[in-house]
């Protein structure tokens, strides 16, 4: 059923410019194009303005500031032993989030769940830590819309971990961890 679609009108993966001989490869691969508009580069996908290197400086400056928290340092410390791959691989989720960059591979749900010691009262703090961030490196309307998507991936993976995180007669824990 290689070139068809669902419905059947012969246009699939392989009539539209996917690589491979007859090979169906899914999910499709699009183009990461970039446009230069007056000398920076942009990305069609992207949700909001913002550049790799300022994607790249907020996650340097926020795990920074994770190494020197009371409560998140010792939780990364106890899974980070290279910072600076640990930074780029969030800098390619975050362009693969912002930016639609496809280059990103990975699964933060899974990380977190797999972590042990991620609890669901953490997030606030990590959350908080983030803000402040964001606020003091970059335009405030920047600052605002990479904050709403960081708090709505935060609600999702703490739903994540509050759902494995159950007391007694399957109540969520809901209490941040001692």
């Amino acid at each position: 059923m290689t070139g068809r679609n669902i419905m059947g009108a012969g246009i699939g993966p392989t009539q539209a410019g996917v690589k491979g001989a007859g090979a169906t490869r899914w999910p499709l691969e699009f183009p990461r194009e970039r446009r230069h508009i007056g000398g920076m580069m942009q990305y069609p996908l992207a949700k909001f303005d913002i550049t790799r290197e300022e994607i790249e400086r907020v996650v340097a400056r926020f795990y920074a500031a994770v190494r020197a928290h009371p409560m998140l340092g010792p939780v990364f410390a106890a899974h980070v032993t290279d910072w600076p791959a640990h930074e780029d691989k969030v800098v390619r989720f975050w362009a693969n989030a912002i930016l639609g960059d496809r280059v990103y591979d990975g699964s933060p749900m899974a990380a977190h769940v797999a972590a042990g010691n991620v609890r669901p009262g953490m997030f606030g703090a990590w959350l908080d830590l983030f803000d402040a961030t964001l606020a003091a490196d970059l335009p405030p309307e920047t600052a605002a819309k990479w904050s709403a998507l960081a708090h709505r991936i935060g609600r999702s993976l703490r739903a994540g971990v509050v759902g494995r995180d159950r007391l007694p007669g399957g109540i969520p824990n809901l209490r941040p961890m001692q």
